[in-house]
């Protein structure tokens, strides 16, 4: 079994969680599984609020409002395409290839969740699986080919973990 590493902190008015922390596991290492991915990774999450998000959006994005997840990729990756040797990918002390960093407000999460009428758990489940996708090289810059592609990953992997709508 590939053991992952996944540290997740929180920040500013949100609490520890320990449900929360287990709940982001589960989905990073659903999506990473359902990803194929071989090697056993290395992902930071931060859970925060609405300002917290914004202050990060604003710093690396030059976008000054809050979002509900922002990711970080480590690599550049093809959607779906890990290159067949990960060797000079991994970090030499760990042996865990470090995939990127994540940054959820649980905030904005809530609100969603109440807009969309599910869970907090099914909004933070789909955030997180969206994140992990995008540290995996898929993206949604348009209404293209590409988002469809990355939808249907999302809903799958949320459809495996009983996150439905």
């Amino acid at each position: 079994m590939i053991k992952n590493r996944i540290i997740v902190a929180y920040e500013n008015k949100i609490e520890k969680n320990p449900f929360l922390t287990i709940h982001l596991r589960n989905c990073i290492n659903a999506a990473l599984s359902e990803q194929q991915v071989p090697v056993p990774v290395e992902i930071n999450v931060l859970v925060t609020d609405n300002q917290g998000i914004r202050v990060i959006n604003n710093a690396y994005r030059q976008i000054d409002r809050e979002t509900d997840v922002l990711s970080f990729p480590m690599f550049e990756f093809k959607p779906g395409e890990l290159p067949e040797d990960l060797s000079g990918y991994l970090d030499e002390e760990t042996g865990l290839l470090p995939l990127g960093d994540m940054a959820i407000s649980l905030e904005k999460a809530k609100e969603q969740a109440k807009e969309f009428g599910h869970s907090v758990k099914r909004e933070t489940g789909y955030l997180t699986i969206h994140s992990v996708l995008h540290l995996l090289g898929y993206d949604h810059v348009d209404e293209g080919e590409m988002k469809q592609q990355m939808r249907a990953r999302e809903e799958i992997i949320a459809g495996k973990l009983g996150l439905t709508r």
